[in-house]
Parts: C-alpha cells; sequence; structure tokens
C-alpha cells in the first residue's frame, strides 16, 4: 500500500476532472449497477499512468459524445474497490493502469496496460473517443 500523501497528486490529476474516487468494492457494484455508460480508470503510481493514461482519460473527455459516469480505483491502495472493478473486467486479465467502458453494467471496451505503455496520450484519448461514439 502507498502512502496517501504520495498517490494524492495522482489521484487529483483525475478528480479534479470529475472522475469520482471509489474505494470499496459496494461502491463499485453499485457504480456499475448504473444505467448509461461509466468510464473505469485503474489508476497507478506507475510512469505509464503519469504519462500516458491519465492525460489520455482527461483529453478523451473533450468530446461530443462521454460516458454518463466517470469513476477511478487506485491499484496499491484501494485493494478492496481494485478487486471488484478487476472482477467486472474478465476475461481480462488484472493490468494497471487499465481503463474500461461499461454499457449498462455489460464491459463494452477495455484499454489494458498493454495498449497504454509506450503510446501517446493522444492516441489513447483517440481509443476512447471512438469507444464513446460508438457506445455513449
Amino acid at each position: 500500500m502507498y502512502p496517501a500523501e504520495l498517490v494524492k497528486p495522482m489521484r487529483e490529476d483525475l478528480t479534479k476532472v470529475g472522475f469520482e474516487e471509489l474505494h470499496t468494492s459496494q461502491e463499485v457494484d453499485s457504480a456499475l449497477a448504473k444505467s448509461g455508460t461509466t468510464l473505469v480508470v485503474v489508476n497507478s503510481v506507475c510512469g505509464c499512468a503519469a504519462a500516458n493514461a491519465r492525460p489520455g482519460a482527461r483529453m478523451s473527455l473533450d468530446n461530443a459524445k462521454k460516458p454518463d459516469h466517470i469513476v477511478t480505483v487506485f491499484a496499491g491502495v484501494d485493494k478492496e474497490a481494485v478487486d471488484a472493478a478487476r472482477a467486472h473486467m474478465v476475461p481480462f486479465p488484472p493490468s494497471s493502469p487499465c481503463m474500461a467502458l461499461f454499457k449498462d453494467g455489460e464491459l463494452v471496451h477495455m484499454l489494458e496496460r498493454h495498449h497504454i505503455e509506450g503510446r501517446p496520450a493522444e492516441l489513447i484519448a483517440d481509443n476512447l473517443k471512438d469507444a464513446y461514439n460508438e457506445n455513449c
């Protein structure tokens, strides 16, 4: 588990643009039970989260169509919430960072770490925008 003061600015990268932090499995299950679309970002302390994932997630919201709900869990911090989110992402193996778009509780789009690492934030944002345009 990472210290709260270490991850605070990493959390704020997403919460400052409207992402809701989820800390428990019940919060995750409740968020994914909502109707409409929900983007889940599994945040992380790694460099690809800082350089690619979080900026890509933020940039993706600059789109005519976007998810109804945007939420985040933090790997290495919110263990219960991360485990619950990953359970909803099966059959994809656990990875962080990662991003998943759900529609009415069903997984419709997934970006695993290997889709994020080494790719520019703009490409990640475009990938998410395409998913929004198709599903939102």
